[in-house]
């Protein structure tokens, strides 16, 4: 049978379709699956649009209603994803990104996979007057999709989850992310493919991170961040105190900052890299592979907080660190689009079950590592880090 289409939301034509329940009966496909659509209800998550896709060996949940991020992952036993102290996913409604702080941000953060962007992605940053210039991480993840469609291709057995995102302002930027996940039946992860196109008559400048997060029961003591490291540096100062142990897991420690280490990966002759979560026993696991053509900077995030307040740590795949706007621009790493250009980007997911597919996943990152001996900064790099 060939592909077939729903649209759950097309703001253009008013449609909207609140629940929504596709299976193997609506269509001929080579296996098991579900695709189920619903709204939820109550606290901070109402009013948030879910889509959950299982493919009958991975399960995962896209919120439109939050920037087309991801929520939480499911694959046999391994939970991908961590656990906030906010109960998500959170409407943006409930979300005040311009609070006295810049840190509003962080009201509604709760997701696996959220976006960074796409004006701006780093810290906060003021004007000379000291008014709130850039909020954190920006405004795409608390910015409604306006176009949602799922889609079943019942000869590949292809299942995938599309949505529009628009992030414009009269007299200022104008961009728009088109964003689309795939999975196959059966398969242990998906594809996450974004394009952003500049709908602006002028040049509009772009910043994106992806901000991947993962939390126990993967991430836990003895857990290591597996990366084919170029070269890596701490971010500042309170990161040089754990760079001895840049790449391990402690245990939950109330309390201890959190921490960032800035890194250019190594890639293959294709431009490709993998990295790799694996648990402390090496029997679990998650790896991100990439063209590192797209994202030629890298963020490993530790943040060894208590369980109830938020030990998570994130691979973070980006087109600049995130520093302060002004200062990723001095470096050249503010991306311009001219009118009616777009830049496409394409990220994989993997989960792990086995000792032997995480020691796969680990020999594919030495592969990449061999012959190359990495370089650890002892201090932050003024060139990556904003002083």
């Amino acid at each position: 049978m060939a592909k077939k289409t729903w649209t759950l939301t097309d703001v253009a034509q008013d449609v909207y379709r609140e629940e929504l329940a596709i299976s193997p009966a609506d269509i001929e496909a080579p296996g098991k699956f579900s695709i189920a659509k619903r709204r939820l209800h109550g606290g901070l998550r109402d009013g948030v649009d879910v889509i959950e896709v299982d493919n009958g060996r991975m399960r995962f949940v896209v919120v439109p209603t939050r920037g087309m991020g991801l929520w939480r992952a499911f694959c046999g036993d391994v939970h991908l994803g961590w656990s906030s102290p906010k109960t998500g996913p959170v409407h943006p409604a409930f979300v005040n990104l311009w609070e006295p702080s810049g840190l509003g941000w962080l009201d509604g953060f709760d997701e696996l996979l959220v976006r960074c962007g796409l004006e701006s992605n780093g810290s906060p940053e003021r004007d000379p007057s000291g008014a709130l210039h850039y909020p954190l991480h920006g405004k795409i993840a608390n910015t409604p999709a306006q176009k949602v469609e799922v889609s079943v291709d019942g000869d590949s057995g292809e299942i995938s989850v599309a949505g529009v995102v628009e992030e414009t302002r009269l007299f200022f930027n104008k961009l728009q992310l088109t964003s689309t996940y795939t999975t196959k039946i059966g398969q242990p992860g998906f594809t996450v493919t974004d394009t952003v196109t500049n709908l602006w008559a002028e040049p509009s400048e772009l910043e994106l991170l992806y901000h991947i997060n993962f939390g126990m029961p993967l991430l836990g003591p003895g857990a290591k961040a597996v990366l084919p490291v170029g070269k890596l540096a701490p971010r500042d100062q309170t990161a040089v105190a754990d760079l001895a142990e840049w790449n391990v897991y402690g245990p939950e420690a109330p309390g201890k900052p959190e921490v960032v280490f800035f890194v250019d990966l190594a890639a293959g002759d294709d431009g490709r890299t993998t990295t790799l979560l694996k648990n402390a026993e090496s029997t679990r696991g998650v790896s991100l592979e990439f063209d590192k053509r797209q994202f030629p900077c890298f963020s490993l995030w530790k943040n060894c907080q208590a369980a109830s307040d938020g030990y998570v740590t994130g691979f973070e795949p980006a087109i600049n660190f995130p520093n302060g706007r002004s200062f990723e621009k001095s470096k050249g790493r503010v991306a311009t689009l001219r009118p009616g250009e777009s830049r496409s980007f394409e990220i994989r997911l993997t989960a792990h079950g086995t000792p032997e597919s995480v020691a796969d996943a680990e020999k594919a990152v030495a592969a990449l590592q061999a012959g190359r001996e990495p370089e650890i900064l002892g201090k932050p790099d003024p060139e990556w880090s904003a002083p």
